[in-house]
């Protein structure tokens, strides 16, 4: 088993992320792909979609997407929960995982991915237009997320999960996208500190 990972992305974070909390250790190799390695004939040969992280099994199997990376090690190891216990915990995590992934992960990265000038070659063609459009996105999903977590310690419930994860990624992701927390959303500046106090936050 190897887990092609990449330091730089969130995704890859978010895998690394969630092993951390299980306590898995898996084989891993860099790619750089600030240098265009995921690019590259060997790494399109593992996923075409020329994307990160790639989990590629003892039999040979390809699992991509960080989630669905996560869900095959949770099956393996189902402690600590991170997708949740039961019907309602489950659909709960499901759901808030993505509402953050849909209305947070992607309108960060969009703004990201076309106005920062290190994604030049990466995002072709880059839309300005189109980053511009999302920041608005950004801050009306974290004035939701603010009031919610008024309610409760994590995202999803009572349990740090796998929505916490992704959010957490995507709140750091938003230093290199230029874009900050809104300064009234101190309940989301609570559970930042508290989720990047974790060990695994530094994985």
């Amino acid at each position: 088993m190897k887990l092609y990972d990449s330091k730089v992305a969130p995704n890859p974070r978010r895998t690394r992320i969630f092993l951390a909390e299980k306590g898995i250790e898996v084989p891993t190799e860099q790619v750089d792909m600030m240098k265009m390695e995921h690019r590259t004939p060997a790494y399109t040969a593992i996923n075409p979609l020329q994307r990160m992280p790639s989990l590629v099994l003892d039999d040979g199997t390809v699992i991509t997407e960080s989630l669905a990376i996560c869900r095959y090690f949770e099956a393996l190891q189902p402690a600590p929960p991170l997708f949740g216990v039961g019907a309602k915990e489950s659909a709960l995590v499901e759901m808030w995982s993505r509402r953050v992934e849909n209305n947070f992960f992607a309108t960060v990265a969009a703004v990201f991915r076309h106005l920062h000038p290190a994604m030049k070659e990466l995002e072709v063609p880059q839309v300005p237009a189109w980053a511009e459009a999302n920041k608005p996105r950004v801050t009306q999903f974290l004035e939701l997320l603010d009031g919610e977590l008024a309610k409760r310690e994590f995202i999803a419930g009572d349990h740090f999960s796998v929505a916490d994860i992704t959010a957490l990624c995507t709140v750091d992701f938003m230093k290199p996208a230029r874009l900050a927390v809104p300064e009234g959303a101190a309940n989301v500046k609570r559970w930042h500190a508290a989720v990047s106090a974790r060990p695994s936050a530094k994985a």
